[in-house]
């Protein structure tokens, strides 16, 4: 890939980025669905009290694993950036990332960290917005080269 003629400006700190259109989906899927099987084990008679709470139980259940779907997200600040992903949250320090990486193909951007591993950041991810990741992806390529060790190299 060749490099651009003008580095991108990187944006102002603190900045989230985060799959907006996927969040509002999943979100919006997790509300209709809830509504819909809860509204299903209320208008159904022939179910007992029970039946009906396992229905909101399972109702509850699926939500819920649509909301951790949505939690991705990357926030820059000055002292560096957290990386949340579904389970876990990560804080690194600019010095630690070595590269951002989107590359044709892949379902979200990967950090090269100094340790000599990989950390995915599903909070920048070209699923449905593939324009949006991409600047997105640019602009924290931006911030980790002029705040982190990418710097010392030009």
């Amino acid at each position: 890939m060749t490099e651009p003629a003008a580095q991108p400006v990187p944006p102002a700190l603190p900045v989230t980025f985060r799959p907006t259109r996927t969040r509002a989906v999943l979100l919006s899927v997790g509300l209709a669905m809830f509504a819909t099987i809860t509204a299903i084990a209320l208008l159904l008679e022939t179910l007992s009290t029970g039946e009906r709470i396992s229905f909101v139980f399972v109702a509850v259940m699926l939500s819920s694993v649509l909301v951790l779907l949505s939690r991705p997200k990357v926030v820059a600040d000055e002292a560096g950036v957290t990386v949340v992903n579904l389970t876990n949250t990560r804080r690194l320090e600019w010095a630690q990332i070595l590269r951002v990486n989107l590359r044709p193909g892949d379902p979200w951007v990967f950090l090269d960290l100094s340790d000599g591993t990989s950390l995915p950041a599903l909070g920048i991810q070209p699923g449905i917005a593939r324009a949006q990741a991409i600047g997105d992806a640019r602009a924290l390529r931006a911030l980790a080269e002029t705040r982190g060790t990418g710097a010392q190299d030009h």
